[in-house]
C-alpha cells in the first residue's frame, strides 16, 4: 500500500508536487514539446499566507491549473520562451512589401524594444495592467506623444495576436482602447474661417516673395487634395480638356531612400477631381512658370513635375510644411489679428468642412476627399455650430 506524501502541515501532496527542504512547493510536469518543466511556489493553495519577506505570487496548485488548461488547449509552455522583442521582430517577419513609411514606424518600434526592459519580458508574463502601465510610463515618464504611443500599440496588438492565433499564449494583452489610458494630447488641426482663409489667400498673392507660392496655395484650399498627392501631380494629370485632375499617386522622400512614388495612402485615394475655372486657372499659370532643371527629374519612371526649389530639386511636402510656417510667421510680424496655425493638412481639412457646411452630400464628400471610411467625412460634419445650424434651416426654409 503506497504511502500518501504530504507537506510540512500535513496536507496530501498531489502527483508531481513535493515540498523543497526550504519550504517552497515545486510541480513537475511535461509540456506539449515534450519536455519535462517545473514550477515553484511558497503557497501551496490560494489560501496560504506568504512567507514573511517573500513576494507573493500565485499559489502552486493556481499554477497547476494554468498549466493544465494550457496543455489541454496546446498552448505553447513559457510563450515559447519568446521575449516581447522577438514577437515583435517575428511579426514584422511576416510583413512583406510594405510601404516605406511603414517600415520605418517598425523599425521605431523595434529600437523602442531594444532599449526599454519590457522588451525583454516574456510575452506569457506580459498582462494587461502590465501593458497598460509600459504605455502610461511612455508617454508620462519618456515624454512620448500620443501619436507616437498610437503608433507604437499599433504594432504590439497585432504581434501579440499573432501570439495568440500561434497558441503561445491565451489573451491578447493589448487589447483595450488607448484613449482610455493614455491622455490624448495630440494638437487638435482645426479649419480656419472663409474670412480667415481669404485674408490669408490675399496676403500671400500680395506678398512679393510668398506670391510665387499663391496658386499652390490657392489648390490646396480649394481641392482638398493631400499635400503628397499635390506634389506627385505631372502635366500629364492636369487634364484641360475634360477639366479635371487624376490623383493615382503620391510624392514621398526619405533620407536613406530619396525621391519615390508611392500608392495614394488608401485605394479610396485614387480618384479624378473635378476642375473648377479658377483652379484650372492656377495649374495654367504653374504649368507655363515652372522652372525645370536642364535635364527633367524622373522619379519612378514620372516626370513633368509642377514645382521645383531654387537647386532644381522637385518640392515635395516639406518643402510646402516650411512656406506655410514662413507665411505666417510674416503674417503675424505685421498684423495685430494674428493667423492661427496653417498648414497643408488645414487647407484640406478647411477644404472639407467648407463643402460640408455648404450641404455637399456626404458620399461626394468622401469620393472628393479619398477618404476611405464615411466616419472620417462625417466627423466633419460634428464640427458645426449654431450658426451653422441656423443657415441650414434657414436654407430649408423648415418654419
Amino acid at each position: 500500500m503506497s504511502i500518501k506524501r504530504r507537506d510540512k502541515r500535513g496536507r496530501i501532496l498531489h502527483n508531481g508536487e513535493m515540498q523543497m527542504p526550504d519550504g517552497r512547493y515545486r510541480f513537475k510536469y511535461v509540456d506539449s514539446n515534450g519536455l519535462e518543466k517545473v514550477v515553484y511556489s511558497w503557497r501551496l493553495d490560494h489560501n496560504d499566507p506568504t512567507p514573511l519577506g517573500k513576494r507573493r505570487t500565485l499559489s502552486l496548485r493556481e499554477l497547476e491549473k494554468q498549466i493544465q488548461a494550457d496543455l489541454f488547449d496546446h498552448i505553447v509552455s513559457n510563450g515559447g520562451n519568446l521575449t516581447v522583442l522577438k514577437l515583435v521582430e517575428k511579426y514584422i517577419a511576416t510583413k512583406t512589401g510594405v510601404r516605406p513609411t511603414t517600415q520605418a514606424g517598425y523599425n521605431t518600434v523595434v529600437n523602442v524594444l531594444k532599449r526599454d526592459a519590457f522588451g525583454r519580458k516574456r510575452i506569457d508574463t506580459v498582462r494587461l495592467s502590465d501593458a497598460k502601465t509600459w504605455l502610461i510610463k511612455l508617454q508620462q515618464k519618456d515624454g512620448r506623444s500620443y501619436s507616437s504611443i498610437h503608433s507604437i500599440r499599433g504594432v504590439l496588438r497585432p504581434a501579440f495576436q499573432l501570439a495568440v492565433d500561434d497558441d503561445l499564449i491565451r489573451k491578447n494583452p493589448f487589447s483595450f482602447q488607448l484613449v482610455d489610458v493614455v491622455i490624448n494630447d495630440s494638437a487638435r488641426r482645426e479649419a480656419i474661417t472663409r474670412d480667415e482663409e481669404r485674408r490669408f489667400l490675399k496676403f500671400v498673392k500680395e506678398d512679393k516673395h510668398f506670391s510665387r507660392y499663391y496658386e499652390g496655395i490657392y489648390i490646396l484650399f480649394k481641392t482638398g487634395m493631400r499635400i503628397s498627392e499635390f506634389c506627385g501631380l505631372t502635366i500629364k494629370d492636369i487634364d484641360f480638356n475634360e477639366h479635371s485632375i487624376n490623383i493615382d499617386h503620391q510624392l514621398q522622400k526619405k533620407s536613406k531612400i530619396g525621391y519615390y512614388i508611392e500608392e495614394t495612402k488608401t485605394d479610396s485615394g485614387t480618384r479624378v477631381l473635378p476642375m473648377k475655372q479658377d483652379v484650372e486657372e492656377c495649374f495654367r499659370k504653374i504649368i507655363a512658370n515652372r522652372k525645370p532643371p536642364k535635364i527633367e527629374p524622373m522619379v519612378d519612371g514620372y516626370s513633368g513635375f509642377l514645382y521645383f526649389d531654387k537647386d532644381g530639386s522637385i518640392t515635395y511636402s516639406l518643402h510646402w510644411e516650411h512656406y506655410f510656417k514662413h507665411i505666417v510667421e510674416k503674417y503675424n510680424s505685421i498684423y495685430k489679428v494674428q493667423m492661427p496655425d496653417v498648414t497643408p493638412h488645414v487647407c484640406r481639412h478647411t477644404y472639407c468642412s467648407n463643402m460640408a457646411k455648404s450641404g455637399m452630400n456626404p458620399k461626394t464628400l468622401q469620393y472628393l476627399m479619398g477618404h476611405s471610411d464615411i466616419s472620417v467625412t462625417l466627423n466633419v460634419y460634428a464640427h458645426v455650430g449654431f450658426e451653422d445650424a441656423k443657415e441650414e434651416i434657414a436654407r430649408m426654409n423648415v418654419v
